[in-house]
């Protein structure tokens, strides 16, 4: 089993989310994060101060699933998430050693 992490555009979170139900994906996290990277903030002016915010508003979607799908979620998000512009994010992929459904006492894919 593996984590997907992915960091990615607030707009894009729909779209992505929408693609992976299609394939099957619906057991997701989806926390609204804020960082830092190559998009460098952008600089506003209040009250005739120039100031710069360097950290954006992002969210980080995570997902657990088994190894065979691992490629086929990435492409997804990668199709989705995509607008070839600096900020689009990052994917992140992870080894899981267990998963347990606390409700039932599942464990490994039967919990996922």
């Amino acid at each position: 089993m593996k984590k997907i992490e992915c960091i990615i555009r607030p707009n894009k979170v729909e779209e992505v989310k929408e693609a992976l139900g299609e394939f099957g994906i619906h057991g997701l996290t989806i926390t609204n994060v804020i960082g830092c990277g190559q998009q460098k903030g952008k600089t506003e002016i209040y009250r005739g101060s120039k100031y710069t915010i360097n950290l954006l508003p992002k969210v980080k979607l995570e997902i657990v699933t088994d190894d065979d799908s691992v490629d086929e979620v990435v492409q997804i998000i990668l199709e989705n998430a995509k607008t070839g512009e600096i900020g689009d994010g990052k994917i992140f992929v992870t080894p899981v050693e267990n998963v347990i459904r606390i409700r039932t006492g599942e464990t490994g894919k039967d919990a996922i």
